[in-house]
């Protein structure tokens, strides 16, 4: 995380923070971004435009993950005090989010 005001050292210390980790357009956090002048002088302009495209799909996702991980806050019935089972449902999160695995599917053995 990087926090401060709207200015153009703050935004590169974000990027350089992400630049390890080769994000994709796709999942950029800067891929769709309001007219801030930082943006424009400091991003490719292939992997920056201006709008709100996609917006929606991205904050379907977000409140999917809080959905499943609200098992991880006390404020919840649904909280788990084991390791084990935070674990698990942070595996079984990441299997079905990144990977497509079904994590519903019945296991044959």
């Amino acid at each position: 995380m990087v926090f401060g005001r709207r200015k153009d050292d703050v935004f590169k210390q974000l990027k350089a923070l992400l630049e390890p980790f080769n994000i994709s357009r796709l999942f950029m956090p800067f891929g769709y971004t309001d007219d801030w002048g930082a943006y424009e002088r400091h991003l490719d302009v292939t992997k920056h435009q201006v709008g709100k495209q996609n917006t929606q799909k991205i904050e379907r996702k977000n409140l999917n993950l809080r959905t499943w991980i609200k098992r991880l806050t006390r404020k919840t019935i649904c909280f788990s005090k084991s390791v084990l089972m935070h674990d698990t449902v942070i595996g079984l999160l990441i299997n079905k989010v990144e990977f497509g695995v079904d994590i519903h599917a019945k296991l044959h053995i």
